[in-house]
């Protein structure tokens, strides 16, 4: 193609236009808009007390009184530093173990159907054994989200890697890649996309073990303020911590799927 070709593609290609780039972001806020709006004539009609679903304001009342006092950020805090090391120690093994499993069929052989039946146990059948075996400190939580955050990465990378591209393995031999460098060169950037997926997963994973986990002995935390909130009958606080843990866990994934999009870039 010629220069002044290239510049004509150019010219009649249509520019993105500001609208066009809000229209995924008003597409993704819809839904909230309208479950909020719901919720608010569910409130006002009367057909539940506040007791039962305080309206949205009530709940951004409660915020502002947590946020206020500073005790909100600790919760968060708490929280969020949980989440993040359990899902940090969970991931690494589930990567090194299902690496293991995906590229070797004896490790598969022995290893796999033991793993697959511990995935079938309920996250709150972990945690009379962890208090046994860990106490009630910081310990049983980060193991709980990290037991949580392992099995989807561990099944991801191991069933990727079991199936990767036998023609690009057989290239990367061809160039004298064996062991680590075949891995890493060949193997785990084919497989890219599939183990974000999996580490999206995880982290997903993560979350939703917190609330498991900050039942274990908690005074801090959105877990806490959870089951806190049931127990003095604050519902406001408690429907604000469902509202927190959501958010947090789609900023969190919103935020892995950013470096996901940058590493995918620089393999293409």
């Amino acid at each position: 193609m010629t220069l002044s070709g290239a510049a004509e593609e150019v010219r009649e290609r249509p520019a993105t236009t500001p609208r066009r780039r809000w229209t995924p972001v008003a597409a993704a806020l819809s839904l909230p808009v309208v479950v909020i709006v719901a919720w608010q004539v569910a409130a006002s009609s009367g057909a539940y007390s506040a007791a039962q679903l305080p309206p949205p304001l009530s709940v951004l009342d409660a915020l502002a009184d947590l946020a206020g006092d500073g005790s909100l950020w600790t919760h968060i805090a708490i929280s969020v530093q949980r989440v993040l090391i359990g899902f940090a120690a969970g991931a690494g093994l589930g990567f090194l173990l299902g690496a293991a499993v995906g590229l070797s069929p004896g490790v598969r052989a022995v290893v796999a159907p033991s793993i697959a039946a511990l995935r079938a146990v309920p996250s709150l059948a972990w945690v009379p054994l962890l208090l046994l075996w860990l106490g009630i400190g910081e310990g049983p939580k980060i193991t709980l989200v990290a037991i949580g955050s392992f099995f989807p990465v561990y099944t991801t990378i191991s069933a990727a890697l079991a199936h990767a591209d036998a023609h690009l393995v057989e290239v990367g031999r061809a160039y004298g890649l064996r062991g680590g460098g075949l891995l890493g060169r060949i193997m785990l950037p084919s497989v890219a996309p599939a183990i974000f997926s999996g580490l999206r997963l995880g982290l997903a994973q993560g979350w939703l073990f917190l609330v498991a986990a900050e039942l274990i002995a908690s005074s801090m935390g959105l877990g806490f303020l959870l089951i806190d909130s049931q127990n003095t009958g604050r519902t406001d606080i408690l429907l604000m911590a469902i509202v927190l843990l959501a958010t947090l866990g789609k900023l969190c994934d919103a935020l892995l799927g950013l470096v996901e999009k940058r590493v995918l870039r620089t393999h293409k």
